[in-house]
């Protein structure tokens, strides 16, 4: 769940719990029960203290994040002078609902899945999920936007760089079957990142996280060619466009003193407002082979936006020539290019033929609040109940793993309860 730095300091001021109650982790879930074979295409990740260590240019290695520990005994990260604490409700798994909360954690108050590859295993192995891709934390942002807005570009380029190199050998690299590997982008100049994109693919990552509104990080929009670089590279080198909701710090959310589940309500609405302007864009249109994942973003929007581009297109769209897509629709854009993900298996499967049975995958959002963890197995068990074998395949594991090229053992693709 995105929480931006002004929005984290509003509420840590508004929403502080009592430091006097047990910081105690409940026990090991015992292990699900395994209906079907799934790939979580959205889970998170805590960077580990060392995650920087021996990955740093000589001569930039005392600049690079830290962690340090204030008056108060939080841990936090230090970079370029300001701090980034880990936001409590990014790594609540394994906490009881009644410690849920905004204010900074320590590491020894997280499951070690949130933070070590090992564990994560061992709580994905719990939870019954095969595979995953994990988004990194706040040192970082959602899409490197904390290295990108550096102010010492050959410091942030850096430091990106040596995440992406400790996400591959660290995160990715012990358990190539289990994790799907993705990078982060400089976005201080698209060529660059289009070089490092061509080099990663080489060297096995199979996704980028891009901001999904650039221009609400001042930077330019999509609407202009100046992204395209960097898109051209992860068309050509098949690198799925993973667009994370709140990665660029904007919600539809705008009165002040908003709580907190509004913006979490509002997710869905993020992701609508992404792929109509990814879509007005012309980007499927400009680059036919590109795909692009909108994470966390769920998929009861998905149905809407086809229906009102496909009304205004003989309406008040009428002869305007905003889509220059020739035989292409937008509709048809929209199917062909974007995959839908989601943690909710709700009603708005009653639509998945208009929406692209094709295109939908399955997160479960680990260690975060809005986690399925650890019972994402009943959750799909009960969310996809009535659909059948084939569509239960494609949502739980068949469209991620040929979205992003990450194959699933053939033991593992056999019928399963559910098909029976």
């Amino acid at each position: 769940m995105a929480i931006t730095q002004e929005r984290m300091a509003a509420l840590h001021a508004t929403n502080r719990r009592s430091t006097a109650t047990s910081t105690g982790l409940l026990p090991d879930p015992e292990p699900r029960a395994r209906a079907f074979t799934i790939v979580s295409v959205d889970d998170h990740l805590i960077e580990p203290r060392d995650c920087f260590e021996g990955r740093m240019p000589a001569g930039l290695v005392d600049r690079a994040p830290r962690i340090i520990e204030d008056d108060a005994g939080n841990e936090m990260w230090e970079y370029e002078g300001r701090r980034y604490p880990q936001v409590g409700l990014n790594a609540v798994a394994g906490r009881p609902k009644d410690q849920w909360s905004v204010e900074p954690a320590r590491y020894d108050e997280m499951r070690r899945g949130c933070f070590d590859i090992e564990a994560r295993v061992v709580d994905m192995d719990l939870d019954g999920v095969y595979a995953s891709l994990c988004f990194p934390s706040l040192i970082a942002g959602f899409a490197g936007t904390v290295f990108s807005r550096s102010e010492d570009p050959e410091l942030g380029l850096a430091c990106l760089r040596a995440w992406n190199r400790w996400h591959l050998e660290e995160w990715a690299g012990p358990h190539p079957d289990r994790i799907i590997p993705l990078q982060l982008a400089w976005l201080g100049d698209p060529e660059v990142a289009a070089a490092d994109v061509r080099v990663n693919a080489e060297l096995g990552f199979k996704a980028v996280s891009l901001p999904e509104n650039p221009v609400d990080l001042g930077l330019p929009s999509v609407y202009s060619d100046h992204w395209d670089p960097l898109l051209r590279a992860c068309e050509e080198t098949d690198t799925v466009v993973c667009l994370h909701t709140g990665a660029s710090g904007w919600s539809a959310a705008r009165a002040p003193g908003a709580p907190l589940e509004l913006y979490s309500t509002l997710f869905s609405v993020n992701a609508m407002v992404t792929a109509a302007e990814w879509l007005w864009a012309g980007i499927p249109w400009r680059f036919p082979r590109l795909r692009i994942a909108l994470s966390e973003g769920g998929i009861g929007w998905v149905a809407m936006l086809l229906d009102r581009i496909e009304y205004i297109l003989d309406h008040s769209a009428s002869g305007l020539g905003a889509w220059k897509g020739g035989d292409l629709s937008p509709m048809d854009g929209l199917r062909r290019n974007f995959w839908f993900c989601t943690i909710d298996l709700a009603s708005s499967f009653a639509l998945r033929d208009r929406i692209g049975i094709e295109n939908i995958c399955l997160e479960s959002d680990y260690p975060h609040a809005d986690s399925t963890w650890p019972d994402t197995q009943a959750r799909a068990l009960a969310g996809l109940a009535g659909l059948s074998p084939d569509e239960i395949r494609r949502i739980t594991w068949q469209n991620a793993s040929e979205l992003f090229r990450h194959p699933v053992p053939p033991e593992l693709q056999v019928p399963t309860a559910a098909d029976a």
